[in-house]
């Protein structure tokens, strides 16, 4: 009787920058593709080109993943709850509210890493990971979204960029819905600059209330191909304040394509 040869990662150098083919990452556990390399700007602009992002916990070795299925948010399908657009207009309105981009994005990854989650007892966002990010940040690859009540950050995201395609890492949220705030504002700021996907890498029944779903790591790959190869030029984002009244515009739009 014969058994099925037990599936491992790769184990990567320093160098060259260079992943095995995805067809080779592992099913169990799901998307684990290799182990090693290191977390310089070339390696994780090479990882995010190819759909693949790191997930390790501190102390381990860098551990690349690409998962299938993949979880997506096309932007035209993003749902936007029209109670969440009322607290969105009423507060921007009483002046509590702000949105911004790349203002602090360190903040922002250090608050993911401390806002506790259900079901984990610590967190992937190492100083290594922090310094990492940085360094991509830096270089205009990597962006944050602020969201401010009075004056205080309550919530926001952080996520990687290349040419069209935008990779999401991690949001958090202190007070409710700034998480969905921060998404909302990314999207329809995107949507204006000719982004149409947002990566969100695993799925969750909070990202599918938003309007994620998963696709085939193939064509998932498909697109981050076609994508990331369209011109955008790396640098600091700003939020154009104008992108509230794009909220009405987007629900038109939604309506008309499930009507």
């Amino acid at each position: 009787m014969t058994h099925p040869k037990q599936q491992v990662p790769f184990w990567l150098n320093s160098s060259p920058v260079l992943f095995p083919p995805s067809k080779l990452a592992m099913k169990e556990p799901d998307g684990l593709l290799a182990v090693g390399g290191d977390l310089s700007v070339e390696w994780l602009l090479a990882a995010y080109s190819k759909g693949i992002f790191p997930w390790f916990n501190p102390g381990e070795p860098i551990l690349w993943w690409t998962p299938n299925p993949r979880s997506v948010l096309f932007i035209d399908q993003l749902k936007i709850k029209r109670s969440l657009r009322k607290t969105i207009k009423k507060l921007l309105k009483s002046g509590e509210l702000s949105i911004t981009l790349d203002t602090d994005f360190e903040k922002v990854m250090r608050a993911c890493a401390e806002v506790p989650r259900n079901g984990q007892d610590g967190t992937w966002i190492s100083e290594e990971m922090l310094t990492a990010y940085l360094a991509l940040h830096s270089a205009g690859h990597a962006h944050s979204v602020e969201v401010r009540f009075q004056g205080e950050l309550v919530g926001g995201l952080y996520g990687v960029a290349i040419g069209k395609m935008f990779f999401g890492e991690s949001m958090f949220s202190k007070k409710s819905d700034t998480s969905k705030i921060a998404l909302v504002a990314l999207a329809l700021q995107l949507n204006e600059w000719g982004f149409s996907i947002i990566d969100t890498q695993v799925e969750t029944a909070h990202l599918n209330s938003l309007g994620a779903e998963n696709i085939p790591r193939g064509i998932f790959e498909s697109i981050v191909s076609n994508l990331t190869q369209q011109s955008f030029t790396p640098k600091k984002w700003e939020l154009n304040p104008e992108w509230p009244n794009w909220i009405d515009t987007h629900l038109q739009q939604s309506s008309t394509l499930h009507s």
